[in-house]
């Protein structure tokens, strides 16, 4: 265990004495960092009374399964702390990390102050590898029956099952300081919930296409079973580059994370006047709800961000689309083409009542239908077969109502990223125009610098420059563009599009004209929808695009 306690003190009340407890705490192998902060290991705490450690102003004491422990259990050993249980006197509290296996002391200002640790046997499955979920306040592990009723999970006992493509489920609710009015199996209303998350563990997979396509061919290829390997950031990271290697999936590697909690549903909004503003007070992400259109990319990254930043939350990135993707078509999803979302006025959570066979046709034809009135639909929770699993415990809408914004975004020639097509049309980040004089812009603007800088790099995904849209081999491993291919024109009806070869989805890459991508496809698509789609467009408020949110304690 690993302890970590910041202490505010007044220096005279301290006085000389200071200097003593600096020379004992650097004896007994403490090493300070800023801020007073100390760490110290639990074997150098001397253990008194079966139960209680201390170093002379913290004590610690540890209950496992509600029994006095001379120690705390170790990482693997099947137990996770109780953190409505656990507590501090005098006003400290307790923050564990449950991927290091570590312990903060927030808000220690008095000595003597005693910290107790509950732990309690916890489920987990032994094929994820220690890639189990991450709980960490406000998220609430649940269970969703299939008729929709959300349950507190029992943390003891099976409440995701990868094996059998139950995937772990968590939500936030709307008022998170009554997160303890609720105990294992109570039911917690859909007017209380805020948000619903579902949990990608961090896995490798076997590369079964190196994407390295630069134009388009006369052949597509069939969908395959991606092999799938759960592997926990404590696992050396698999760096394979060619057909038949392994290749940890970079959508964790970026964040050095052991999994992902990723909107169930597209994002929706709840409260404000504008759809293109920041604002993460407005994010909620339920069932049943218009998605939040109308939005820039900045914006939409920025209230991501802004939304729960203690959980690392953020604007889903290309790669991290891909790892979802690929889980879904793994042993451990559906395999299937996931069932288009075709309500038209974008209500997260349909599927359609028929797989499609037919797309762009532009009109609502027996093959392609879409409508608001479900009589073409159903809703959510019925709507299952819109999920990646096929059951209620995956991922809705990766397939119509809404395209979906990622951040994965061209570079300009600089290297630099792109801000969008020129002042008219583009993202808020500040950043070049690859077409400043399109659209009758008579700004004369070659760049815009009003707006947004760009995140940290490890918030966006991107691509080399290009100006057409079918040099495939610009793909990053693992983000499902170019490993889907080879890639064929197809016509229908008076349009030629590019379509993937899996599912038949539609596949055009980001260029200068339209440097952003966005995923997943909108009602109208029809066949061409799905989980492998990918397209490009500006970045800019656009009516039929939406985003979602990842969060990555």
């Amino acid at each position: 265990m690993k302890l970590e306690r910041y202490k505010q003190r007044d220096p005279k009340k301290i006085g000389i004495t200071i200097f003593t407890a600096v020379c004992i705490l650097l004896v007994a192998g403490v090493f300070f960092y800023t801020s007073f902060a100390l760490f110290q290991t639990q074997q150098e705490f001397n253990i008194i009374e079966g139960s209680v450690g201390s170093n002379g102003d913290l004590y610690f004491a540890f209950y496992v399964d509600d029994v006095i422990s001379k120690t705390m259990p170790q990482k693997g050993d099947g137990y996770k702390i109780n953190k409505e249980k656990t507590n501090c006197t005098k006003g400290a509290s307790v923050e564990f990390n449950e991927t290091d296996w570590s312990v903060k002391v927030l808000n220690m200002t008095e000595r003597n102050t005693k910290c107790t640790l509950y732990f309690e046997r916890s489920y987990s499955e032994s094929i994820l590898n220690e890639t189990d979920p991450v709980l960490k306040d406000p998220l609430i592990p649940v269970t969703i029956d299939d008729d929709g009723t959300v349950k507190r999970a029992d943390l003891s006992s099976e409440w995701y099952n990868y094996e059998n493509k139950q995937w772990a489920n968590a939500i936030i609710l709307t008022d998170e300081s009554t997160n303890s009015n609720y105990q294992p199996g109570d039911t917690i209303p859909e007017s209380a919930i805020e948000s619903y998350f579902v949990w990608i563990p961090r896995y490798r997979y076997q590369i079964f296409d190196e994407g390295n396509y630069p134009d388009l061919t006369t052949t597509e290829n069939a969908e395959q079973t991606i092999q799938i390997v759960f592997e926990s950031i404590d696992t050396p990271v698999s760096s394979g580059t060619t057909v038949g290697s392994w290749l940890t999936h970079p959508a964790f590697t970026a964040f050095n994370s052991n999994g992902m909690w990723v909107g169930k549903f597209e994002t929706s909004r709840n409260g404000g006047d504008s759809d293109n503003i920041r604002n993460g007070d407005a994010i909620q992400i339920k069932p049943n709800v218009s998605s939040w259109r109308n939005i820039q990319v900045a914006n939409a990254f920025y209230s991501s961000y802004d939304y729960k930043r203690d959980l690392e939350s953020h604007m889903m990135k290309n790669t991290e689309w891909g790892a979802v993707a690929y889980l879904q078509h793994s042993a451990y999803g559906s395999q299937a083409s996931v069932r288009i979302n075709n309500n038209s006025s974008y209500i997260t959570g349909y599927a359609a009542n028929n797989e499609p066979t037919c797309g762009f046709t532009g009109t609502n034809e027996e093959c392609n239908k879409y409508c608001n009135d479900g009589t073409c639909n159903i809703a959510y929770p019925n709507s299952v077969l819109a999920s990646t699993t096929n059951n209620i415990s995956g991922i809705f809408d990766m397939s119509g109502s809404a395209f979906e914004y990622v951040m994965g975004v061209m570079l300009d020639q600089n290297g630099k990223p792109m801000s969008g097509k020129n002042s008219l049309y583009n993202s808020g980040f500040n950043g070049t125009f690859g077409c400043p004089t399109c659209d009758n812009d008579s700004s004369g603007l070659t760049e815009l610098t009003g707006g947004y800088d760009f995140p940290d790099s490890k918030y966006y995904d991107t691509y080399a420059y290009a100006t057409i849209d079918r040099q495939f081999q610009r793909k990053i491993l693992g983000d499902a563009t170019g490993e889907m291919g080879p890639f064929a024109n197809a016509t229908y009806l008076t349009q030629t599009k590019q379509i993937g070869s899996w599912h038949s989805d539609e596949a055009w890459f980001a260029n200068a004209y339209g440097p952003w991508f966005i995923r997943g496809g909108i009602h109208t698509y029809g066949l061409h929808a799905g989980a492998f789609n990918f397209n490009h467009t500006f970045g800019h408020v656009y009516d039929i695009v939406s985003f979602r949110v990842v969060l990555t304690p």
